[in-house]
């Protein structure tokens, strides 16, 4: 593949990648945000969406550690990516700046900040656009979900019982 090509690729993989990312980003704020009598209410309602997000809420570790597992995932590709693309066209030292430098503000702009103000704005209807796939990506990757879910619990019952993940969004 030629550098244009390389280029043209790297980019969409990271656009793509970044949609990811915003994604799992805007559903976590938006999920956790969501007052749990409301879940509980929705769940009543014949809209499938409002089972699933209910059976995620119901379990907020998991549901943590889900998101967190997929957004870091897709974060460490758009790093390594973007890395690829920049020592292309940089001496290492500089490209080590440059690569983090742009990695840094593209997550936090376009994979963090913005995406969770959009899901805080509008956390009833994309909690229950999202939770769908929210499950989805829980069971694609259960095992690694699985795993950190049970490392995690093990380590906040070793360091305190109340020191959960998850715990600063349930208060």
């Amino acid at each position: 593949m030629d550098g244009l090509s390389t280029l043209a690729v790297g980019v969409a993989a990271t656009a793509i990648l970044l949609l990811c990312s915003a994604f799992f980003s805007s559903s976590e704020t938006a999920i956790f945000s969501l007052p749990p009598e409301w879940v509980e209410r929705q769940a009543t309602t014949d809209d499938r969406r409002a089972r699933v997000l209910k059976e995620l809420h119901d379990d907020p570790h998991r549901l943590l550690v889900t998101l967190l597992v997929g957004n870091n995932i897709v974060n460490v590709a758009i790093s390594s990516i973007v890395t690829v693309l920049v020592a292309e066209s940089l001496p290492t030292g500089p490209a080590v700046v440059v690569t983090t430098v742009v990695t840094s503000v593209l997550l936090l702009i376009g994979g963090e900040i913005v995406p969770k103000s959009v899901g805080l704005a509008n956390a009833r209807t994309w909690s229950l656009t999202a939770a769908p796939v929210v499950r989805l990506v829980e069971r694609t990757l259960a095992p690694v979900i699985g795993l950190f879910d049970w490392i995690t619990r093990r380590i906040s019952a070793l360091v305190a019982a109340e020191s959960a993940i998850e715990r600063p969004y349930l208060d």
